[in-house]
């Protein structure tokens, strides 16, 4: 399997030549280093919540113009798109498949940000080895634990490094894809995942240093 991360919370996850798309944002776009056209061969796209970093609409509407990809997601961001006549596959806590891929779908939390209401969110374990869980530091159990890969919110205003690094080892992954950073300059991104790296050495846990949009992994 092969996953790539783009701008910010924009995931990409191939596997027997199906593409699986999450959250492709407005901050995934902004400064037209990521376009639609690269995702004009995926199959389906999830978004995890309707907050704007996670979900542009009219991004939306124009992959789904070229690729024909169907769209998953809960019914707060359904009832959301209704009026862009984006048609979505309503998606339930628990275990369902999306072409080859294998998905455990949780609702969880969204971490607590100023003077806003949370929204519904479902975190995602796919495979059994990649655990995505949007913008939730919450408490997960024993099957979602020590995944292969934890694709891991490395900046946010409802975080911090310690409240980050402190989740990750709770989690023990054997590797970390950093997201949820796209608005961080390079020079400042470096610094972080330089902090990042050194400490997950020491927990035993690979830290990708993913600052190039569209830097790729396989496991």
């Amino acid at each position: 399997m092969k996953i790539s991360k783009y701008i910010h919370s924009c995931v990409l996850l191939e596997k027997d030549d199906f593409q699986l798309l999450f959250d492709p944002g407005k901050f995934t776009f902004v400064e037209n280093l990521v376009n639609v056209e690269q995702f004009n061969k995926v199959n389906a796209v999830i978004i995890t919540h309707d907050h704007p970093d996670h979900l542009d609409v009219e991004k939306l509407k124009a992959i789904i113009k070229l690729s024909g990809a169907t769209i998953y997601t809960n019914k707060e961001v359904a009832e959301g798109l209704k009026g862009s006549d984006i048609f979505c596959e309503l998606v339930e806590p628990g275990k369902f498949d999306i072409g080859p891929f294998a998905l455990q779908a949780i609702n969880v939390k969204h971490e607590n940000i100023l003077d806003s209401p949370l929204p519904d969110m479902q975190a995602y374990l796919i495979d059994g080895r990649i655990l995505n869980p949007a913008d939730s530091f919450g408490t997960y159990d024993d099957e979602f634990q020590q995944p292969e890969l934890l694709i891991l919110p490395v900046m946010a205003p409802f975080t911090t490094e310690i409240a980050v690094a402190d989740f990750a080892d709770r989690i023990k992954p054997k590797a970390v894809l950093p997201v949820h950073d796209g608005y961080a300059k390079d020079f400042f991104l470096k610094q972080r995942y330089e902090t990042y790296s050194k400490h997950f050495e020491k927990q035993g846990i690979i830290f990708h240093q993913a600052m190039q949009p569209g830097f790729s992994i396989s496991i």
